[in-house]
């Protein structure tokens, strides 16, 4: 009896010490507000009403991906809690989302919060909280080209400047002695891209015979496109977001325009730019893609679009197939849940930056082949890379290389 207590004893002490010995391994977990052992509470702030709702059907997407990942379990075990609200594309209104997420919500950080003016309007704050504002839903240069500055601010997709380059490289090669007209919404998104537009004609940025800028406020862009018309150009460059680049694609058959048309990558959706434009009136527009296009039958048999309908078909079966955006939200969704992957137990803030800055080589199975995601703690500009595609009444053809446009590459 003596002897089995003291087995007894020394076993608990043996279960004793191995206890002291497991505590360090718990207390290498380490978290920021927003996450416990079963939930990660991740912000978004997104335009559900006003002139860019269109794009809330990203952040619809990204709804349906995670609830996808929580059905599978989570993220090491842990449940992502979305919380997304309306900011009506108002950066006044960004702001008061985005103190309510950081403050009242305490999420871990904002993510894919959409517009360029709406991100200007909060990544000081976002910088000063030392909230991660991840993977903004902008291709503006300032949210990816100065980490020292901001450092908790990360772009996602392939910025304005590097796609104004790759069309300017385009009208050089096509059309070299061209007159260019340029159509851009008046602010920093619309500026950005003018700007690459121009670095890339260099010494040829004289061939912009004609600019006209518009407001969000506007009605419609139909005295813009006018004017542009009667420069005399025979190349037209669309920066607009979806609304206003339907807009000046119908005005343009309208008008009986038949430049060489261009429309910036953010409103190229079949479903929700080319469709409200009239097919017929988009026929032969021209435009860049990274992302794979489901109306396009060249991925009818592809593996990874195959998973894309088949996420669509259980998680969101209402959400038009036809839209970039679905897309869209389904690609920047995964590249999150790659970086939470990565942060393991450590979820703190300056850990989900330094995964997001640590990606290598990575494959989304909906970005065109030839296409992967990099960051570095001096690069915060995951996609850099693109490709020509033509619209032929129907859907988007690719044609010719995947083209680098990193910036000063």
């Amino acid at each position: 009896m003596a002897r089995t207590a003291q087995r007894l004893g020394a076993l608990a002490a043996t279960l004793g010490i191995a206890a002291l010995a497991a505590a360090p391994a718990w207390a290498q977990k380490k978290y920021d507000p927003g996450v416990t052992d079963t939930e990660i509470k991740i912000g978004n702030i997104m335009p559900y009403s006003g002139p860019a709702s269109a794009y809330a059907l990203i952040a619809k997407t990204q709804k349906a991906y995670f609830d996808k990942v929580n059905a599978e379990g989570g993220i090491n075990g842990r449940k992502v809690n979305f919380i997304s609200y309306d900011d009506g594309y108002s950066p006044p209104k960004t702001v008061e989302q985005a103190r309510k997420l950081v403050e009242s919500d305490e999420v871990l950080f904002i993510f894919q919060p959409l517009g360029t003016a709406s991100n200007a309007a909060i990544q000081k704050y976002m910088n000063a909280k030392k909230v991660p504002q991840l993977f903004v839903a902008t291709g503006a240069t300032r949210f990816g080209d100065n980490p020292k500055t901001s450092p908790y601010t990360m772009g996602w997709q392939p910025n304005y400047q590097s796609e104004g380059r790759i069309y300017a490289k385009y009208i050089l090669d096509n059309k070299p002695d061209s007159k260019i007209a340029v159509l851009f919404q008046n602010d920093d998104y619309g500026k950005d891209l003018l700007k690459g537009l121009k670095d890339g004609l260099g010494a040829k940025a004289s061939m912009i015979v004609a600019e006209a800028g518009y407001e969000v406020s506007e009605p419609t862009v139909d005295s813009q496109m006018v004017k542009l018309q009667s420069s005399g150009a025979d190349v037209f460059v669309n920066v607009a977001t979806p609304k206003f680049a339907a807009q000046a694609i119908r005005k343009a058959g309208d008008l009986g325009w038949k430049p060489m048309h261009i429309v910036n990558n953010v409103s190229n959706s079949a479903g929700s730019v080319m469709k409200p434009a009239g097919l017929e009136n988009a026929k032969g527009v021209l435009s860049t893609a990274y992302l794979k296009d489901a109306t396009d039958p060249t991925w009818k048999d592809d593996a990874g679009m195959k998973e894309w309908t088949a996420f669509m078909d259980k998680y969101f079966p209402d959400g038009d197939r036809t839209s970039s955006f679905t897309v869209y939200g389904y690609a920047s969704a995964q590249t999150l849940v790659q970086v939470l992957k990565q942060a393991g137990d450590d979820l703190t803030r300056d850990n989900v930056m330094k995964q997001a800055a640590n990606l290598k080589n990575v494959s989304l199975n909906v970005l065109i082949p030839g296409i992967t995601m990099n960051t570095s703690p001096t690069d915060f500009f995951p996609i850099e890379q693109m490709q020509m595609q033509k619209f032929d009444g129907e859907k988007w053809q690719l044609f010719g290389p995947v083209i680098s446009g990193e910036l000063g590459g």
